[in-house]
């Protein structure tokens, strides 16, 4: 009862903070409440055969889904003026009746078979189906207790539950998730075996395969804590930023082009670099987000943090001609908003945009104040152009690195030397002009002379003065340098020269040197709601504020991004730490706690394990929100430890492993995938950092977008190492992404949630794509150094250095069989086996058996394919 009068009171002062309440106002309230508290408590054992129902897991979903829509936070959307999101507007209406079903009008409607008066209307495609409707009428009956939605309150470190299991009683993780298991009656599922251990978290903490010997002494190694110091050693590699950061990239929408049909290059990848230090050096969560945020806005702030604050300007730019600057500058804000809100607060808000959220409590006015904040931005909405390749939007930081520098300083000296050298020319080219003109002073057309000039001109040489005539001299040089040597510049290779390097140097500022575009406040702006948002028709003028139903901003806090981002990180706010924690948890168990990462609104599933949630949670914020920390702590517990094998029964008690009684098992990313190949086969360059590089690609994979002669659309493939670098590296052109990476985001949005496809495309990217092709020759070729001539032992080598594990006999004879298959068709079709060893840019060593290597380096390409190979188990 005190919970329910709490939370009521707590939802009036954050969602109707106009409502002034002085002292008699609340005594009302509270009688009010007390009222209807009581009636539920009198009702409370009526028509509730199955137990007290939790309006949040059972009801709240129902009237989300059916009945918010029509009946919800949308006025301008409402039907009949009735608000069931509300319980004081759904009792003053007479829509519910705590403890009486019958006099409901809610159960009334949603009863009725009359197609004028049933709810949902028939023509909604919405249903209840009886046993929902029953649910609605006994939450009725037990007095239509309302309550706070979760996700909106803050989150609790709950007691840890007991559990009998030995194994499973120690990792507070491990603990939750017994209890729940032992409730539902389900067993959980025993350890993976280290093989798969140590291939699980290469996979997920670095994004490259162990190697043979890694995997062996890890097997042997009979220490206690052997498995911890590998976590702590694979958290320490300067691969575990590079891993983490892939989704993150994701989120922020990054890639290397603007987009939109001229798609010019950008810089951003120096904000990509700052992210991979920034989670090698665990800085703290906070910190990592305030830096994106409003880096820019800290006190003296560093070109790092300028840099980190590069995150919102990882966006879509429109350069094409018929844009309008102002109209993408808010288009540009509204992603800003969108993405901000689903990094941090998990919430879809761009209904907001238009009308209030159907659903979550989040207004116009709601967007819009906080819009506010992110509209001070000192940009036009369209890129500048810099160089048929480079177009960037204000405000930018300009890096020139070393070698920038160099190039620069080598260019000012050959200017310095061609504008000596036109300084020769001209002194030269004067004096043979004066010497002529002053022997006839003759007017060319309509040439004005100063008057000071002629009147000097007038005396006879021989009467002028030394200073006079020194004085017609400097006139007459000034008359030559504006009038006369523009006609002798084509006569003088000294300018052609100066103007080449000058043109030069200018070409190369502007296509060389980096220029990232990051946030400034420099240019603050009214803000104003948006009809229906066109930019066009403003309405109400609107400050910077945090969402209404949220946790108020301190009044100590700056009322900018700066104070927006601080405000996340309060401890009563009831958002970031969940949404980051599930965000984690999808990285390492393949689903979130909350299977929406995007999404904790009232439209979201309620979650299996919310306690665990709240709990981790806690855990995170008191922490120092040390991802690293947390990280460690998801992975060393058993849950993360268990197989991934299921049985019959599990698959059909629990089919989404919603209870976590096994460990999720899903294909590898396609960006994993890749660097797994180039690990294994020995190609992987692991250079750290700097701009984007070409891998193989389709040919003419760009064509597409040259449909001008603006800039050269001709995709510039790399050589050498810059080949075989990881795929972080990649260069990601928004409009034709890479297209040997599937199932990834395209970038042009922010994605946080998993995109896990299979169809025949990513089996003939594997098998066909050089990058997998050149992989498996080069493999082919270390197994035959390692076993010359026994290519049993070969295909062992091979197997155990993809798949991370012993072959068994059994997979031994198949891949044998195979290799006898593969044998047979290159002894018959010599031509063919060259020309597939010709695949790829590494050396072809000389060989006198090239029809067995081709052969050994398909199976190795079957070995890539293998279902174990490609699946993080």
């Amino acid at each position: 009862m005190l919970t329910l009068l709490r939370r009521t009171v707590l939802r009036h002062t954050r969602v109707k903070q106009s409502w002034p309440l002085n002292a008699r106002a609340w005594h009302a309230v509270l009688a009010g409440l007390v009222l209807i508290g009581w009636a539920s408590i009198a009702t409370v054992g009526w028509g509730q055969e199955h137990g007290p129902i939790d309006f949040n897991r059972q009801i709240r979903p129902l009237l989300s889904e059916n009945c918010f829509y029509c009946h919800g936070q949308d006025a301008n959307h409402r039907a009949a003026d009735l608000r069931l999101d509300v319980a004081e507007e759904a009792l003053e209406a007479g829509a519910i009746v705590p403890g009486d079903a019958d006099q409901s009008e809610l159960i009334a409607r949603i009863f009725s078979d009359d197609p004028a008066t049933q709810m949902p209307p028939p023509d909604s495609n919405r249903r209840l189906s009886d046993e929902q409707k029953q649910l609605i009428r006994r939450w009725i009956a037990q007095g239509a207790n309302y309550d706070v939605h979760w996700a909106y309150l803050p989150p609790q470190r709950g007691e840890l539950p007991t559990v009998d299991q030995d194994r499973w009683g120690e990792h507070p993780i491990d603990r939750w998730v017994a209890a729940r298991a032992a409730a539902e009656g389900l067993t959980l599922s025993p350890p993976a075996p280290r093989e798969t251990l140590i291939k699980r978290l290469h996979a997920d903490l670095i994004g490259l395969p162990p190697t043979p010997a890694e995997v062996e002494a890890f097997v042997r190694d009979e220490e206690p804590l052997a498995y911890e110091r590998l976590v702590d050693r694979l958290l320490a590699s300067p691969h575990f930023g590079q891993r983490l950061a892939l989704p993150w990239l994701d989120a922020a929408r990054y890639a290397d082009s603007n987009g939109f049909q001229q798609d010019g290059d950008t810089w951003q990848w120096i904000w990509r670099d700052w992210v991979v230090r920034a989670l090698n050096d665990d800085m703290p969560f906070d910190q990592f987000s305030i830096w994106q945020l409003a880096g820019d806005l800290l006190p003296s702030a560093t070109d790092e943090q300028k840099i980190a604050s590069a995150f919102n300007r990882n966006h879509l730019l429109n350069g094409e001609g018929g844009a309008i600057a102002e109209e993408q500058r808010f288009v540009v804000l509204f992603d800003r908003i969108d993405t901000t809100s689903t990094n941090w607060l998990g919430l879809t808000v761009a209904c907001a945009q238009c009308h209030d959220h159907k659903y979550d409590p989040i207004t116009m006015q709601d967007y819009y104040s906080l819009m506010d904040a992110f509209n001070r931005v000192d940009e036009q909405g369209v890129p500048r152009y810099f160089s048929s390749r480079i177009r960037v939007d204000t405000p930018y930081l300009e890096l020139p690195s070393e070698e920038n520098q160099l190039r620069i300083a080598d260019y000012e000296t050959k200017i310095n030397e061609a504008r000596a050298r036109v300084e020769l020319a001209t002194s030269a080219a004067f004096a043979g002009w004066r010497e002529g003109f002053l022997a006839h002073p003759v007017r060319d057309g309509n040439d004005q002379w100063p008057e000071e000039m002629e009147l000097l001109l007038l005396i006879p040489r021989a009467d002028r003065s030394s200073e006079q005539q020194q004085q017609l001299d400097g006139l007459l040089r000034q008359w030559f340098d504006q009038q006369v040597i523009g006609s002798l510049k084509g006569q003088l290779p000294a300018f052609a020269d100066l103007d080449r390097w000058q043109n030069e140097l200018n070409h190369y500022r502007n296509d060389q040197i980096p220029r990232v575009m990051i946030m400034s406040d420099a240019r603050p702006r009214s803000t104003h709601i948006l009809d229906r948002g066109q930019y066009l028709v403003p309405l109400d003028p609107v400050t910077f504020r945090t969402p209404g139903f949220l946790p108020p901003l301190p009044d100590d806090f700056p009322r900018d991004r700066l104070g927006f981002a601080q405000w996340l990180f309060l401890p009563e706010h009831p958002l970031t730490a969940r949404v980051q924690v599930n965000r984690l948890w999808q990285h390492f168990f393949g689903t979130g706690l909350v299977i929406t990462p995007e999404d904790f609104g009232v439209q979201s599933e309620y979650p299996v394990h919310k306690e665990l949630l709240d709990w981790l949670a806690v855990e995170f914020r008191e922490s120092g929100w040390r991802l690293k920390h947390l990280i460690r702590l998801l992975v060393t517990s058993e849950t993360y430890r268990q197989s991934s094998v299921v049985s019959a029964e599990a698959l059909e008690r629990d089919p989404r492993n919603a209870y976590l009684t096994r460990m999720s098992r899903f294909r590898m990313p396609s960006m994993v995938l890749r660097d797994w190949a180039l690990a294994t086969s020995g190609l992987l360059e692991r250079k750290m950092g700097g701009a984007p590089v070409y891998p193989y690609q389709p040919d003419a994979v760009w064509e597409s977008l040259a449909i001008t002669k603006e800039r050269d659309f001709t995709y510039p493939a790399s050589s050498g190492a810059d080949l075989y670098r990881q795929s972080l590296y990649t260069f990601w052109r928004r409009t034709v992404g890479p297209a040997n990476m599937f199932d990834t985001a395209d970038r042009q949005a922010c994605r946080v949630g998993v995109s896990r496809t299979s169809t025949p495309l990513h089996a003939l990217t594997m098998l066909n794509d050089a990058t997998w092709v050149e992989a498996a020759r080069q493999l082919a070729h270390l197994a035959r150094r390692e076993h010359p001539q026994d290519p049993e032992q070969q295909l062992r080598w091979a197997f155990r250095q993809v798949v991370c594990r012993e072959a068994t006999d059994a997979e031994v004879q198949l891949l044998m069989r195979a290799l006898e298959k593969q044998s047979q068709h290159y002894e018959s079709e010599p031509t063919a086996a060259q020309q597939w060893l010709a695949v790829g840019a590494s050396a072809v060593e000389a060989t006198d058996a090239p029809t067995a290597w081709a052969a050994l380096g398909n199976v190795c390409l079957a070995i890539y394919n293998l279902d174990e190979a490609m699946t993080r188990q």
